[in-house]
């Protein structure tokens, strides 16, 4: 069965449940299992998209071209 299959079968279940107790353990489990892109980042990580969120929000852009010249 693909994933795309397993996923409708399971929505299926879960929409046929009347139990609230079990409900709350699968929402429970589901949203344990999300991996948060921010709870991953270091410090110095967050500090650098600060400052970059900083600088755009002051007007200070570079173009992708001029970006891409730059790293390639």
């Amino acid at each position: 069965m693909d994933i795309q299959t397993s996923k409708i079968e399971l929505a299926k279940l879960i929409l046929n449940l009347d139990n609230p107790s079990i409900l709350s353990k699968i929402e429970e489990l589901i949203l344990s299992q999300q991996d948060d892109f921010g709870t991953s980042l270091t410090v110095a990580e967050k500090e650098e998209i600060e400052i970059a969120l900083s600088q755009l929000n002051k007007g200070n852009r570079t173009s992708f071209d001029t970006f891409f010249a730059k790293v390639s």
